[in-house]
């Protein structure tokens, strides 16, 4: 079976999803995840998903399961690069991205990270990250 590469830059782990997800996909991404934040401590998940076309409700549960594992494990989600046609599917699915994080890209979502890894919070607690392009 095949499965998504997991990078470790700094504290935090990076995944780009560059296949389209199928539902064992899906579960062996969250269950290597969950393994290589414990094993390395990471304090932040970025998750680069501007290939993906489409998600399905299944996919979009298990971005939320992936964030709530992470979250468990004192690590932040932030979803990176996602279509508006993906962010409108997640809508008309009734999917909340609850406890995930969103940026229009990795640079933005890294700076989310780094913010986070830093403690000062910067850009939490709004919907928007704060920084121009």
């Amino acid at each position: 079976m095949d499965r998504i590469p997991i990078l470790k830059l700094g504290g935090t782990l990076i995944v780009t999803i560059q296949v389209d997800m199928h539902d064992r996909l899906a579960l062996a991404l969250e269950e290597d995840l969950t393994a290589m934040i414990a094993r390395t401590g990471a304090r932040g998940v970025l998750i680069e998903i501007s290939a993906l076309e489409i998600v399905d409700s299944f996919i979009g549960r298990m971005l939320v399961s992936i964030a709530a594992v992470s979250r468990v494990l004192d690590a932040e989600t932030v979803l990176a690069g996602m279509r508006p046609a993906v962010a409108i599917t997640l809508v008309e699915l009734g999917l909340e991205l609850t406890g995930i994080r969103t940026a229009l890209n990795v640079e933005r979502g890294m700076a989310l990270l780094k913010a986070r890894l830093a403690g000062d919070g910067a850009g939490y607690g709004s919907d928007r990250d704060g920084l121009e392009d």
